[in-house]
């Protein structure tokens, strides 16, 4: 291989690099962006070790879709209302470099309450039916069962969500939703870190809605943890539509 030729050859691939890191660039921002769940606060519906595509087109654009956030936009742009009940992952205002994922139930103008472990929207307590109960293992090894719940919004859309027992996230204030912000909770009720703790989230903090599950392993390992696959690859959950 002469000099010319291999001037050629490192051209080739240095352009062949570059243009699929535009290609990702482009498809993470303008598209859908992989996630990985690591925490509980999302169960039963998503569990550790989902990892998920989220559309970043749903609600139209701010800055927080691009990469590292950066301030390129300045408003949000073809902006499309969320639906109470959406899987949205979002930016808190006071820590912008977390995304954090929770299910969105109160719109811009909304009065959001829990009372004795049930959620009230406007004044009227959300319907919800127990369907089951399941064994839960929480971070400290403690054992605990858990009531599982489907709730019914007022549009329509129902999920199934988690009840620990009496917890200080059971009963708290009346929350007023102010106009372009959004109240969002986990649907693992009592073991979220969500808007009855941290506030409402302005509507040019939302990134996308979660929209597909495409990989999932038991408790969370790695992709380099290839080994564990065979005995953790959870195959009932792949390709599984987040509700």
């Amino acid at each position: 291989m002469n000099q010319s030729t291999s001037f050629e050859w490192i051209k080739s691939n240095v352009l062949s690099l570059f243009y699929a890191v535009l290609i990702a660039v482009v498809i993470r921002t303008f598209f859908f962006q992989a996630f990985f769940i690591p925490s509980s606060s999302m169960e039963p519906s998503l569990l550790v070790g989902d990892r998920i595509f989220v559309s970043k087109f749903t609600y139209g654009y701010s800055k927080h879709s691009l990469p590292f956030s950066l301030s390129l936009i300045s408003d949000r742009i073809f902006f499309s209302e969320p639906k109470r009940g959406d899987t949205i992952v979002f930016k808190t205002p006071e820590n912008l470099r977390i995304d954090y994922i929770k299910r969105l139930v109160g719109l811009p103008g909304d009065k959001i309450q829990m009372i004795d472990g049930i959620l009230h929207i406007n004044d009227t307590p959300i319907k919800r039916e127990k369907i089951r109960e399941e064994t839960k293992i929480i971070n400290s090894g403690q054992v605990l069962t858990a009531s599982v719940y489907r709730e019914f919004f007022p549009n329509g859309r129902s999920f199934e969500t988690f009840d620990m027992g009496n917890t200080r996230a059971d009963n708290t204030k009346v929350f007023n939703v102010p106009k372009d912000e959004y109240f969002f909770m986990g649907d693992n009720r009592d073991n979220s870190k969500d808007s009855r703790f941290i506030g409402s989230v302005p509507k040019d903090n939302l990134v996308g809605k979660a929209q597909i599950i495409f990989f999932a392993t038991e408790g969370g390992s790695t992709i380099l943890e290839f080994w564990r696959w065979p005995f953790d690859i959870q195959l009932n959950r792949i390709f599984k539509i987040i509700n």
